[in-house]
Order: structure tokens, then C-alpha cells, then sequence
């Protein structure tokens, strides 16, 4: 059986003819898990120089070296849309960081609210997991992972020409495209905690004239499946899943 061309994030410097010493765990994975060695492709990418054909060039116990040959595809944004969320628990926390950078978040604002019970992040776990989701989806693109910021302080200082789509479980939507309709990039999608916003965070939101309320559906969804049902419908109706969406 052929063997399938890995993909990899490099932090370097991408260009023809270049080569690279990779980091140690890359090359564990290529020469030790994958079998890969000697004049076996590798594509290599980053959000600067666009994604590469490489090819390893040795394989030792202490390093793995690879040359690039050619350039593939330019580094390609998506839609500019953020994805802000308030934190859960590691392993749920996991999958909505790896299926939103999937869907084609371009930042990930994690964000403090009221009833938000995991106030600590683990950043470089959350762009490990947006650098495996982009490896396995061939985005060439990784999505920008922010501080996290209290709720309140994200809304004073937001920029209005981003509408700000708020997931409400008590919106008065009965389609949730029919109220997307109209808008475009640069757009963000908000999903509360947990045990939801409180009142007088819901009633702030909807007082902002950026925000557009709407609702998923009659049933109450985790906050690791907002995600995914939220920016399906965006991305269906405002990104790049066909629609006029231009970079």
C-alpha cells in the first residue's frame, strides 16, 4: 500500500531549496510512527509562506532533515470570523478548539463571563490543538488563539463593524439563516458558558446595536456542539462553504 503524504506546521521560514532540521517530536512522528525515511514527501505549511512540497533528506536518532522543492498553495485565510467562547473542561475544551478551527474560525477569544467555570486556559494546549486540526484539514492557515478577557471588557472596547452573532437559546428567532441574512465578514460568533449567560448579561447584548440574536433549534445544546451547529450555519450562509464570500 502507497504511502499518504503527512502534513506538517513549521515555524520556519519557508522557500525552495531550503532546509529544515525539524523539532524533535515532527520527527519522531514522521520517521517512528509514520515509517517515513529518506526521499520520502512531506508538505509542510505556515500561515506566512503558503504550503511546500519537501522531502526528507536523512534520518538519524538525532535529527530529521528535510529539503523543499516547491511551493503548493499560498498561505489562504478563511472568512474573517471569530469564534468567541467561554472556557470548559479539558478534553471538551479539546474538541470545540479542534472542530472551530475546522470550520474555519480565524480567532479563538476565549472569554470570561459570570458563570464561566474554567477561568484558566491552557493557550499552548489550544494551538497544539488548532495546529493538529489544520494539519488533518489541509487548511493553510492556523487560526489565531487570543488571551482570554473578561466579557464585559471585550464588549467595551468592540469594534461595531464586526457584528457580533450571540447564540440565545430565548431569542425570538424562528430561522436562525433568516436572521443571518444581510450580513458579512467581519463577523464573530458568541457562545456563553456552561449555565448560559445571565439575565443581565443576555439583556446587555441585545441592547448592542452590533449584536444579532439567534437561536439553535429547540433543543438545548452543549457549548462544544454550539460550536459546531453556529458556525456550520455561518460558514453555510455568510463564509466560504460556496457562498460570495471573497478573501
Amino acid at each position: 500500500m502507497a504511502k499518504t503524504t503527512p502534513r506538517l506546521h513549521l515555524d520556519a521560514a519557508l522557500a525552495a531549496n531550503a532546509e529544515i532540521a525539524l523539532e524533535r517530536e515532527q520527527g519522531h512522528y514522521l520517521v517512528n510512527v509514520l515509517r517515513h525515511g529518506p526521499g520520502d514527501p512531506v508538505q509542510i505549511f505556515n500561515s506566512t509562506d503558503g504550503e511546500w512540497l519537501a522531502y526528507i533528506t536523512d534520518a538519524t536518532k538525532k535529527s530529521v532533515r528535510i529539503r523543499i522543492e516547491k511551493k503548493l498553495n499560498d498561505a489562504t485565510p478563511p472568512p474573517d470570523i471569530d469564534y468567541l467562547f467561554a472556557p470548559i473542561k479539558h478534553q471538551r475544551l479539546d474538541y470545540l478548539v479542534q472542530k472551530a478551527t475546522e470550520l474555519g474560525a480565524r480567532r479563538l477569544r476565549p472569554i470570561i463571563t459570570a458563570r464561566t467555570i474554567a477561568e484558566r486556559v491552557n493557550l499552548d494546549r489550544m494551538r497544539a490543538n488548532v495546529i493538529e486540526a489544520a494539519e488533518q484539514c489541509n487548511l493553510v492557515f492556523l487560526a489565531e488563539v487570543l488571551e482570554p478577557q473578561k466579557f464585559d471588557a471585550v464588549l467595551k472596547a468592540w469594534d461595531p463593524s464586526r457584528t457580533l452573532i450571540f447564540c440565545d437559546e430565548t431569542a425570538n428567532v424562528s430561522d436562525p439563516l433568516q436572521a443571518l441574512e444581510g450580513l458579512k465578514p467581519p463577523l464573530a460568533v458568541c457562545v456563553g458558558p456552561e449555565g448560559g449567560f445571565t439575565e443581565d448579561e443576555r439583556k446587555h447584548l441585545k441592547s448592542l446595536p452590533f449584536v444579532t440574536a439567534i437561536k439553535l433549534g429547540p433543543r438545548i445544546m452543549r457549548a462544544d456542539t454550539v460550536a459546531i451547529a453556529a458556525l456550520s450555519l455561518v460558514q453555510a450562509k455568510l463564509g466560504d462553504w460556496g457562498s460570495p464570500y471573497k478573501s
